[in-house]
């Protein structure tokens, strides 16, 4: 297949594209080339800003069998590489996200579910409340210039080696450091995640056999709670890491943010009880399929221990999670 890239050097274009050299794919990247610029020195290169008419008039003297775009945040730019493809390929993949739903409360939604609404409001890429809903926007964008011909793929929490998010990584350092470790809520705590080369592979497949639609994109094809993760990171690491789990009141009393100081964890409010709970049936159905987590696990401890301040210290301030100090001193106090 050939393929163009949209980005291809964070995280989950990364992935794609050496997914898709694995394959023996013929792959052109298009980006600003300022992100690991030094990734796949042999693939074709198109370097050029999405937001610029000039940048994107490159895209016309190319064909391609397919574009994945992993990196559109704003409707204007994404229309933008769309309408400038639309002739230049004949697929796409829009990767959207399960944050574009309306309401995270019900449990197990499907495609169906109603998406946010941005209305007549500005877009900003710094703006994160307003992630899902320009996310949303962009499949509106995308569909309207190639209708039945883009594939979105509202993606859930990736995971996996190069995740520089850092809260799939907080839980795997964490662990591996050992010693007593302050866990949230409970045990039985949900959720739903899916390792970013699954993802990655399972794109490519959809977009070789021309798929189109929208799917939710995430997992696994089982139920996954926080204390099945943590001993997944337990056993990558072999580590005697000691789990106390703290209550969700003293973590509030304590000013502890869900999700940033302890990431992967929401309250148990009727407002989040469907976030980690999307119906996913559809993308299996399509061949969706996942690795068991304990190797997506140890590649990321794998991956961590090349950044060795994040497993040995505590995290960088830039990244989510608690720092050493204020860890154990909410699991003093939580123990009076």
């Amino acid at each position: 297949m050939k393929l163009l890239m949209i980005g291809g050097t964070a995280f989950l274009g990364r992935a794609v594209v050496a997914a898709a050299l694995a394959r023996g794919d013929d792959v052109t990247m298009f980006n600003r080339g300022k992100t690991n610029h030094d990734l796949f020195p042999g693939v074709a290169r198109i370097q050029g800003d999405r937001t610029n008419p000039a940048d994107l008039a490159q895209l016309k003297s190319g064909r391609w069998d397919a574009a994945i775009d992993t990196c559109g945040y704003l409707s204007a730019a994404v229309g933008a590489t769309v309408a400038a493809l639309q002739d230049q390929v004949d697929h796409y993949t829009f990767i959207s996200s399960i944050s574009a739903y309306a309401d995270n409360g019900p449990l197990n939604q499907d495609e169906s579910a109603p998406t946010l609404d941005l209305g007549d409001g500005p877009e900003d890429a710094a703006d994160m409340p307003t992630y899902g809903a320009r996310k949303a926007r962009c499949e509106q964008a995308a569909e309207a210039l190639m209708p039945g011909r883009v594939l979105h793929l509202r993606a859930g929490l990736l995971v996996g080696p190069h995740d520089t998010s850092g809260r799939f990584p907080y839980w795997v350092g964490r662990i591996a450091r050992g010693g007593a470790v302050l866990a949230p809520d409970g045990p039985d705590h949900p959720l739903q995640l899916i390792d970013v080369r699954d993802l990655a592979t399972w794109n490519l497949h959809m977009a070789e056999t021309r798929q189109a639609g929208v799917f939710n994109a995430t997992g696994p094809d089982h139920d996954l709670t926080l204390g099945a993760l943590l001993a997944a990171c337990r056993e990558a690491s072999a580590s005697a890491a000691e789990l106390t789990w703290v209550g969700e009141e003293f973590l509030a009393e304590h000013d502890v943010t869900p999700f940033s100081d302890l990431p992967l964890w929401l309250p148990n409010s009727p407002e989040y009880a469907g976030f980690m709970r999307y119906d996913c049936t559809k993308a299996q159905r399509a061949g969706l399929r996942y690795r068991p987590l304990l190797d997506t696990a140890r590649d990321t401890l794998a991956w961590l221990r090349t950044r060795p301040t994040i497993v040995e210290s505590a995290p960088e301030r830039s990244q989510p999670g608690l720092s050493a100090q204020r860890e154990q001193e909410l699991l003093a106090a939580w123990r009076k």
